[in-house]
C-alpha cells in the first residue's frame, strides 16, 4: 500500500502543478508529450506506407522448394519465437518484485518493434545486395519487396525466401531482448525502444550481413558462426557492457536484493533449452544429418555447461547446490555451442560447455566484485560465453561434420589459420558491438534521456513506467 500511496501522490503532484511553476517550464512537458506521441505517429506512418506499398507477389516460386525442410524451419522458426518468452521468465524471475513486469515486457517488446523493423528495412540490410561486404542494400527488400516471389536464398535454396526472412527475423528480435538484462530496473520504456530499433538497424544488421551474407567480409573471410555466437551473443553481451558502464556505477548494498522468483527462472531455462533446438538445429537450414548434429551438440553442452557451474560452485566457491547455478549454467552452455553447433563433434560439445561455464562462472565472479552495475550479468554469461565458444569453434570445427568448413580446426591437424581468424574477428566485432552501442545510447540518450529518477527506481518500474504490478 505505501509503494501505491507514494505513486498516486507523485502522479497527482505532476498533473497538478501550474505551468507556470518554476520547477517545471511548459516547455519541458511539450517535449516530454512530443517524445511520447512520436511513436505512434512513426507506426501510423508505417501503416500508411503499406498501402502503397503492398509487395504483392507476381509469381510463386516452387521449384527446388523441399517440403520436408520448409515444415522443419516453420517448426524451428516457431521454436526460435518461444525463446523470447523464455527470456522474459528467466529474467524476470531474477529481478526485484518491483520490476518483474518492467523487465518481461523489455523482452516482449522486442517482438512487436523489431517484427516491423525487420519488414520495413532490417531484413535488406542483413540480407540484400551486399555493399563491400559491409551491409545490404536497404531499398532491395523494402516492406518485403521481393520476398514473396523472389528465389531462395542462395544457402537455403529448398526453402521459400520468405521462411528465411522470417527464420532469420526471431534472431533478431532475441538480440536486444538479451541485453535488457545489464539495464533492468533502471531505464526509461520509451527510450529502450528507441535504442532497440537503432541497435537493430545499426548493429544487428550489419553484423548479419557480415557473417551470414556469402559476400559478407567475415564469410568470405572463412569465420564459421552456425548459429549466432558472433551475430547474436557477441553483439548483445558488448552492447550490455556498454550499457551497464554507461548507465552508471553499481548500486549501494541497500538497493541489492534477492531474485524476486526462482520458479521463474527455471521456466524460463527450459523455454530456452527448448526453444535452443530450433535456434541451433534450425541453422542448418534443412530436416537432415546437419540438423540431428546441431540438435545433439546443443543439448549435451548445455547439459555439461549447467553440472559444471553448480559443481564449480559447491567445489571452489564452497556453495550449495542451487537452482539459479544450474539454469545460468545451461544457458552459458547453449550460448558457448551455438556458433560451433554444426562444425563440432558431439564429445567436443562436452569441452565447450563445460569450459564456457567455468570460465563465465569466474567473470561473473569478477564483476560482483567490481563496479560494474550488468545487473543480469549478460557480459559475463552471453557476452564471455560466445567468445569462448567462437574460438572454440577455431579448434575443434572439421569438414567431417560440415562441408562448408573449407579449414580444420587445430585440434583436428588443421593448423592455426582458422584460430587467429576467429581470433581477429573477435577482437572486430567486440570493439564495433561495444563502441557501437556506446554512440547509439548516447544519442538515445540526447533524444529521450534513458535512466529512470532515482524516486521512480525505489518505486519500482512496474508501477513509475506501466501502471502495473504483480
Amino acid at each position: 500500500m505505501y509503494l501505491k500511496k507514494v505513486f498516486i501522490t507523485n502522479v497527482y503532484f505532476e498533473k497538478k502543478i501550474p505551468l507556470r511553476s518554476k520547477k517545471i517550464k511548459p516547455t519541458i512537458l511539450s517535449e516530454k508529450l512530443f517524445m511520447k506521441k512520436i511513436p505512434f505517429i512513426l507506426l501510423i506512418s508505417i501503416s500508411v506506407l503499406a498501402l502503397f506499398h503492398p509487395s504483392l507477389p507476381t509469381k510463386i516460386v516452387t521449384e527446388g522448394i523441399n517440403t520436408a525442410d520448409v515444415a522443419w524451419i516453420l517448426t524451428s522458426t516457431a521454436l526460435v519465437m518461444f525463446m523470447t518468452p523464455g527470456l522474459a521468465f528467466f529474467y524476470g524471475g531474477m529481478v526485484n518484485y518491483k520490476n518483474i513486469i518492467s523487465t518481461m515486457l523489455q523482452s516482449f517488446i522486442c517482438m512487436g518493434v523489431i517484427s516491423i523493423v525487420w519488414v520495413v528495412v532490417g531484413f535488406s540490410i542483413a540480407f540484400g545486395s551486399s555493399y563491400g561486404g559491409i551491409m545490404g542494400d536497404p531499398t532491395e527488400y523494402f516492406m518485403f519487396s521481393g520476398v514473396l516471389d523472389s528465389k531462395p536464398w542462395s544457402l537455403a535454396p529448398t526453402i521459400p525466401l520468405a521462411l528465411f526472412a522470417l527464420f532469420q527475423l526471431k534472431f533478431a528480435i532475441i538480440t536486444p531482448a538479451l541485453i535488457t538484462g545489464s539495464f533492468s530496473e533502471r531505464i526509461k520504456f520509451t527510450s529502450y525502444v528507441l535504442f532497440i530499433c537503432l541497435f537493430s538497424v545499426f548493429i544487428y544488421a550489419p553484423l548479419a550481413h557480415w557473417a551470414w551474407h556469402p559476400e559478407g567480409w567475415l564469410f568470405k573471410l572463412g569465420v564459421l558462426d552456425f548459429a549466432g555466437g558472433t551475430v547474436v551473443h557477441i553483439s548483445a553481451g558488448c552492447a550490455a557492457l556498454a550499457a551497464a558502464l554507461y548507465l552508471g556505477k553499481k548500486k549501494e548494498r541497500s538497493e541489492q536484493h534477492d531474485p524476486a522468483n526462482i520458479p521463474f527462472v527455471l521456466i524460463g531455462t527450459g523455454m530456452l533449452w527448448f526453444g535452443w533446438f530450433g535456434f541451433n538445429a534450425g541453422s542448418a537450414l534443412g530436416s537432415g544429418t546437419l540438423a540431428a548434429t546441431a540438435f545433439a551438440t546443443t543439448n549435451t553442452a548445455a547439459a555439461a555447461a549447467g553440472l559444471a557451474w553448480v559443481f564449480f560452485d559447491s567445489a571452489v566457491r564452497r556453495k550449495k547446490p542451487s537452482a539459479m547455478g544450474f539454469c545460468i549454467g545451461a544457458v552459458v552452455g547453449l550460448v558457448a555451442i551455438t556458433p560451433a553447433a554444426g562444425f563440432v563433434g558431439i564429445p567436443h560439445s562436452i569441452f565447450i560447455g563445460t569450459c564456457a561455464s567455468i570460465i563465465s562462472n569466474l567473470i561473473v565472479g569478477w564483476r560482483a566484485k567490481s563496479s560494474l552495475d550488468d545487473t543480469l550479468d549478460v557480459f559475463p554469461c552471453h557476452g564471455v560465453g560466445g567468445m569462448t565458444g567462437m574460438l572454440l569453434t577455431g579448434v575443434f570445427a572439421s569438414k567431417l561434420i560440415n562441408p562448408a568448413v573449407t579449414q580444420e580446426g587445430f585440434a583436428n591437424g588443421g593448423g592455426y589459420e582458422l584460430f587467429l581468424k576467429h581470433v581477429f574477428a573477435l577482437v572486430v566485432v567486440s570493439a564495433f558491438a561495444f563502441f557501437g552501442s556506446l554512440l547509439l545510447l548516447k544519442i538515445t540518450d540526447l533524444i529521450s534521456p534513458l535512466r529512470v529518477s532515482d524516486e521512480d527506481r525505489k518505486i519500482g518500474l512496474d508501477i513509475t513506467q506501466h501502471g502495473e504490478e504483480c
